[in-house]
Parts: C-alpha cells; sequence; structure tokens
C-alpha cells in the first residue's frame, strides 16, 4: 500500500446509556473528548484527527480547543456507520476509528496499526494484546480473538477462545506462540473498504455476539491484527471517570 493520508475519526455521543454526557465531563480541566483527541494527534502517522458527532454541544466544545468536528446524523447504530457518513466529506484514504471515550490510548498503539495496514497492503485492521489473566480470558465483556500464521483473524468472540481449561491457560498464556489474545477496539479501514462496510446488513454472527467485526468476516474479509502491549482503560462509568481523573492527577504536569 503507497502512503495513504490518514484520517483518524473519534465518533462521539452526548446520550451515553451509563453515563450521559460523558465527552463533555472535564474534572481534569479538559473535556474527556479533548484527551482522546490529544492522545491521538500525537501519533506520528496520522494526518488528521475528526471528532463525529451529532450533537452541537460536543461540536462547540471540540471547536473551542481546535479541534476538526464532521456533524453527522443521529440515527446511527454505531460509531463505524457515524464514521461511515463522515468520511464523505473528508479527504482520507486510510481512515481510524478511535473511540472518544480513550482518554489514554497509547499513540504507539495507533502507529502500530498503521503500520500494519501499510506493511500488508490489507483493507481492514484493528489491535490485539496478549491475554494472560484466566479470569479475563472467562468474561465475556474481554472480547477474544484467534488468529492464523499471518496475524490476520479467524474468528471474534466473547466465548474464550480457543478453548483451554485452567492449567492449559496458564501453560500457554504469555509464553512465545501463545494463542490467546484479548482484542482492542481500534479500526483501521481503507476508505473504500469502509464505505463498503457500513452498506453491508448485520449479519447473523454479528447479531449473536453483538460484535460489528464478525459482519467482515462473514463478507470474507479478514482483518490484519496488529499486536501490542497493554490496554488503555475507556470510560464506560462514572468509577471509571473518576478512576481516571486520579490518574490524569498523579501525573506530572
Amino acid at each position: 500500500m503507497s502512503r495513504l493520508r490518514v484520517v483518524a475519526f473519534l465518533p462521539a455521543r452526548y446520550g451515553s446509556t451509563r453515563l450521559p454526557g460523558k465527552p463533555l465531563l472535564a474534572e481534569t480541566g479538559k473535556p474527556l473528548i479533548q484527551h482522546t483527541w490529544e492522545r491521538v494527534r500525537a501519533a506520528r502517522t496520522v494526518d488528521d484527527v475528526v471528532v463525529a458527532t451529532d450533537d452541537e454541544r460536543i461540536a462547540a466544545a471540540v471547536r473551542g480547543f481546535g479541534g476538526r468536528v464532521a456533524l453527522t446524523g443521529a440515527g446511527h447504530a454505531s460509531g463505524t456507520d457515524r464514521i461511515g457518513e463522515a468520511v464523505r466529506e473528508v479527504a482520507a484514504g486510510l481512515v481510524l476509528n478511535v473511540q472518544g471515550d480513550e482518554p489514554e490510548v497509547e499513540p504507539a498503539h495507533v502507529d502500530a496499526l498503521v503500520e500494519a495496514m501499510t506493511a500488508s497492503g490489507a483493507r481492514y485492521g484493528t489491535l490485539a494484546t496478549p491475554l494472560r489473566d484466566y479470569g479475563e480470558y472467562l468474561d465475556s465483556n474481554r472480547v477474544k480473538v484467534t488468529l492464523d500464521a499471518r496475524r490476520d483473524a479467524l474468528f471474534f468472540s466473547r466465548a474464550p477462545i480457543p478453548h483451554a481449561g485452567r492449567e492449559a491457560f496458564a501453560a500457554a498464556a504469555g509464553a512465545a506462540g501463545s494463542p490467546f489474545f484479548r482484542h482492542l477496539g481500534l479500526y483501521a479501514y481503507t476508505r473504500e473498504f469502509l464505505l463498503e462496510f457500513v452498506a453491508l446488513p448485520p449479519s447473523p454472527l454479528e447479531r449473536l455476539e453483538r460484535l460489528e467485526q464478525l459482519r467482515a468476516l462473514e463478507a470474507g474479509v479478514r482483518p490484519r491484527v496488529a499486536i501490542v502491549e497493554g490496554a488503555a482503560p475507556g470510560i464506560d462509568t462514572l468509577e471509571d471517570y473518576r478512576a481516571f481523573v486520579a490518574r490524569s492527577a498523579r501525573r506530572p504536569s
């Protein structure tokens, strides 16, 4: 793949079920969406960062700190669908989808995904991290991914895959060649594939697992997976946000 213009989109909505107004929470002195924007902007492979939202309050806050906004319709079922609308008005060859509630996303992880896409010529890509904790392996809120020898995804599931008992997991997890990976929800698409993807109806496996990446697998497209160490905590609840505020306060200014 030749060098494409890389644009990271941060989908953000005001009406989160568990934490309404989440992107604008600002106990750190900055709105949450600004923290994510700054982290993604620090990635050396990213040419532009755009917040995709249907809410004028979020748009005003982003403009206030100098960010770029793409206003979209309100009826989107997912952040990917929102980006599918926004990208039609933005010049981008490679599109990144970074959730707006990831204020501690690692710029190096963003770069790793872009580099994996560039090196492989893949149309679709995502991230994973080695899974070493058996409790996380069993947790249905932690999405697992299995890989082939090229590091393309074979399957994603909320179930523990590949199947292993505690002893077998402990023997393999963390070792060279371990098959246990946790999926991280940062995605990359060529512009053309993103527009194809959002035009597809939700697939049967996607509906069962509630994982939109299965739509691509069922359509015959395997995402390339870049492996990184560690996972930044996202913000889903008020408790998550308070923990983030506390970590921010401990960081050197």
